[in-house]
């Protein structure tokens, strides 16, 4: 009888540390991480702002687009929707990749994720960074935010299409990087220019509200479609399913080596990946159940490293990778 519940509690223990499935069923009441480094508690059944939804939806151009390049790496250059004149007179080069940052909740173009991105593509590379403030969005309450990110999403991707025709860009040459909400809708952007952008990375994708959501990222998304998962989980913040080509769960995908907080596991996502586009040093071995993931016991045959900025990247499967505790991890 002992050894019965003694492998009955171990069970449990392994269950609720699996990376989430599409079974995870949130509370309605639940504490989500901002922009501002606070837990903020949300209902998740209140109503949407309406208004607010219908604005946003019709005018996209309430969405800044925020030009950086080794020529102004500091001082950001206002792109405008629909106005040739401020692509045109910008430092914007069509001949290098071009990367595009999406925050998440309660964010904006001051967020720590983008700097600490920007400057690790720029000190790297000749690339364009594009850092997307959807702050008009994104400070509302999660359930409008949330319900609000396809439509913005659909507006960064016009937003592109009208960048590409003026400049004649590739969007062979875009990628988009998306944390936590801003995952969803860099997906929702990428839909709407057909899946044909060379790369998605989704950051610890949202979870609540998004585990049976249609209009989450998808492999469908861009020719590559990445997803890092660092507080997925029964209780975690963010999707642990997989939803790319490729998905990594560092660490099993849950909690992170040095953090103590849902908010420190969830923001390890962006930081990762920073460190990866510098390092490209976080080599991820293939998994074949979530089982192996969590026990840290994959074996798979495959091998690959996670995020970097390789525009022509590709891969399937899903992939645990063991970082430490601090940069550059």
């Amino acid at each position: 009888m002992f050894r019965f519940l003694v492998l009955v509690y171990m069970a449990v223990a392994i269950t609720s540390s699996l990376p989430v499935d599409e079974s995870k069923q949130y509370p309605r009441f639940i504490e989500i991480p901002g922009g501002d480094g606070q837990l903020h508690k949300v209902d998740l059944e209140e109503q949407p702002d309406i208004e607010l939804l219908s604005e946003i939806t019709r005018n996209p151009a309430n969405n800044l687009y925020l030009l950086f390049t080794r020529r102004n790496p500091r001082s950001a250059q206002t792109l405008v929707m629909n106005d040739i004149d401020s692509i045109l007179s910008s430092n914007f080069n069509p001949y290098v990749p071009t990367v595009v940052i999406a925050h998440g909740w309660l964010s904006n173009q001051n967020s720590d994720l983008n700097p600490v991105i920007r400057d690790a593509y720029l000190d790297k590379s000749d690339v364009n960074v594009i850092v997307l403030d959807w702050r008009r969005l994104a400070i509302s309450g999660y359930v409008t935010a949330a319900s609000g990110v396809p439509a913005v999403g659909r507006g960064l991707g016009l937003f592109l299409e009208f960048v590409s025709r003026v400049t004649g860009a590739s969007y062979g040459s875009m990628h988009l990087v998306g944390f936590s909400l801003g995952s969803h809708l860099v997906g929702n952007a990428g839909r709407q220019l057909g899946g044909r952008l060379a790369r998605i990375t989704a950051l610890d994708p949202a979870g609540p509200l998004w585990v049976y959501n249609s209009n989450r990222v998808s492999a469908n998304d861009a020719i590559y479609v990445e997803g890092i998962h660092t507080n997925g989980g029964m209780v975690g913040l963010g999707l642990g399913s997989a939803i790319g080509h490729a998905d990594f769960f560092p660490n099993g995908g849950v909690t992170q080596p040095g953090c103590y907080t849902p908010i420190c596991d969830h923001n390890r996502a962006w930081e990762f990946f920073a460190s990866s586009v510098t390092h490209n040093h976080l080599i991820g071995t293939e998994c074949t159940s979530s089982t192996q993931i969590t026990l840290n016991t994959c074996r798979g045959s495959r091998i690959l490293p996670m995020g970097n900025d390789d525009l022509n990247k590709r891969g399937f499967g899903r992939y645990r990778v063991n970082t430490g505790r601090r940069y550059p991890f």
